[in-house]
């Protein structure tokens, strides 16, 4: 894999970490003790706070902030402008630095574009959260959802086709065990 390219506007601190193949582009900035993972991209107007650690494959679109706290695993999609908060109640004359509420993205995950996901969840592997959706609680993995607050309306195979009820894809031929509370990968067809 080639060097990581970091665009000449881009800040990347000193002691931050780019992975090999990377792309780091316009206006963004990459904390002190940030991991990028190799592979990944992040588009124009980006934050990365320090200690926040990105897996491998990610893309992160235009005006994303994902601050201290917020840690995000291989293959993740984060749409433009979607919001990642870290402390419950904020105050602009409290210092609340020592509370922030982890989150946890898990593989393969899409988040949509302006999304808003509220610190301390937890989105369960290639969940699929709808633009503009809300999350207020943790999400199952293959969820879709959408809404304010978010609630699930489907499942979604690891290739992102909303699954029916058979639990097969049609895209790609992937099997799931699929029950009301939870949806699991069995196996490829044939």
């Amino acid at each position: 894999m080639s060097e990581p390219f970091i665009h000449h506007t881009a800040v990347v601190d000193d002691g931050a970490k780019v992975g090999a193949g990377s792309r780091i582009w316009h206006f963004t900035h990459v904390c002190s003790g940030a991991i990028i993972g190799p592979g990944s991209t992040l588009g124009q107007n980006v934050f990365i706070g320090p200690g926040v650690e990105i897996g491998s494959g990610v893309k992160i679109q235009n005006n994303v902030s994902v601050y201290a706290g917020v840690s995000i695993a291989d293959d993740v999609f984060l749409g433009p402008s979607c919001v990642f908060t870290n402390v419950l109640a904020p105050r602009a004359h409290v210092e609340r630095k020592d509370e922030f509420a982890a989150t946890r993205v898990c593989r393969g995950v899409t988040v949509g574009a302006n999304a808003t996901v509220v610190c301390g969840t937890s989105l369960g592997e290639y969940a699929l959260i709808g633009a503009g959706a809300v999350v207020t609680k943790d999400v199952p993995a293959h969820a879709v959802v959408v809404g304010n607050p978010a609630r699930r309306t489907a499942w979604a195979c690891r290739c992102g086709e909303v699954l029916p009820s058979d639990g097969v894809c049609a895209r790609c031929g992937d099997r799931y065990d699929v029950a009301k509370d939870r949806c699991r990968w069995v196996g490829n067809r044939g």
